[in-house]
């Protein structure tokens, strides 16, 4: 098959770049294992700075650190000579990032962080460049080409840039040892951090929406009950107090197909002994992995697991599935 001129050229823009990430690896030297080392001991910030597309991965890449368990903040090296220098502190570390090694606004930047005490980790397509002189640790991001027709946009040099930011990163989270829990606290609202923080205490129902009928309620009370609450299931408790079942719509339907005089029983000649619970600290992915094991759809939520009283509240699968868990 003939291949179009547009498909020739995405794909050597793709081959030039992954050509350069795979040779950015003989650059992870002890440069790179320097500046791991003076980030790690950083007891502030690291400050990501770089102008034009440097800029934007110096953002990316602030990000990434950040979310890893590296406190960082992207400052605009332009607007830090007029007045945002003063977001930086001296228990901060400076992370600059320029291809040409020449940037002209980090290269009048770096005295002020040389005058405040600052560490300068710099990431620098050029090795003999002023930036590079003026670091503490200098890594070479360098391509062989970029990835455009006239080796002039920013492309092959941006992706290695980034691929090295990326290497800081996990690096730094590997030394730090980082683990999935303090992801998902940094993660709350993603389904990462929901399935590690996420308790059924923040999604149960709880007080007046509880379905609830003793064990001598009449069949149809307790069909009004299931209806009425809507959540496919009800607490039977005894006379006394004590949880004694549950009824679920589908216990409720298999009697009406059985016995066609159900309304005039009670709720305990049809209730399922034993129901299905779960202290309020269980996380809410383990609650659904347990109704998954049973095939069922609700558990009873107890702050005390010995407690054999009325259930603190209800989890429905539906509550977890909305919760954004899965």
């Amino acid at each position: 098959m003939t291949l179009s001129k547009n498909i020739k050229i995405g794909r050597e823009v793709i081959r030039i770049e992954a050509d350069a990430v795979s040779k950015l690896e003989k650059h992870v030297d002890k440069k790179f294992d320097k500046a791991v080392e003076l980030i790690f001991k950083c007891k502030g910030r690291v400050v990501v700075t770089g102008m034009g597309k440097s800029g934007l991965i110096s953002q990316k890449i602030a990000s990434t650190l950040a979310s890893t368990g590296t406190p960082a903040l992207f400052v605009h090296p332009g607007e830090a000579m007029h007045g945002d220098l003063g977001m930086v502190t001296k228990r901060d570390i400076v992370l600059a990032i320029s291809n040409s090694g020449e940037t002209h606004e980090i290269v009048q930047l770096l005295p002020a962080f040389s005058r405040l005490g600052i560490k300068v980790v710099a990431l620098v397509g050029v090795k003999e460049s002023s930036i590079a002189s003026m670091a503490d640790a200098a890594i070479d991001i360098s391509v062989e080409r970029e990835a455009c027709t006239f080796d002039l946009v920013p492309t092959a040099s941006t992706t290695a840039t980034m691929a090295m930011g990326d290497a800081l990163a996990i690096a730094l989270l590997e030394k730090r040892g980082f683990q999935r829990e303090d992801f998902a606290l940094l993660h709350p609202s993603g389904s990462l951090g929901k399935k590690l923080l996420l308790t059924v205490k923040e999604i149960m129902h709880t007080g007046d929406e509880l379905p609830m009928v003793t064990v001598t309620a009449d069949v149809k009370s307790t069909l009004l009950e299931v209806s009425e609450k809507r959540l496919g299931i009800t607490i039977v408790m005894t006379n006394d107090g004590k949880l004694a079942g549950i009824i679920t719509d589908g216990d409720l339907r298999r009697a009406f197909e059985k016995d066609n005089k159900i309304l005039d029983r009670t709720a305990d000649s049809i209730m399922t002994l034993n129901p299905k619970r779960i202290t309020e600290d269980t996380l809410a992915i383990h609650a659904l992995e347990i109704m998954e094991e049973h095939s069922i759809t609700s558990l009873f939520v107890f702050k005390d697991e010995k407690s054999d009283g009325k259930p603190d509240g209800i989890v429905h699968i539906h509550d977890i599935l909305k919760s954004g868990v899965m």
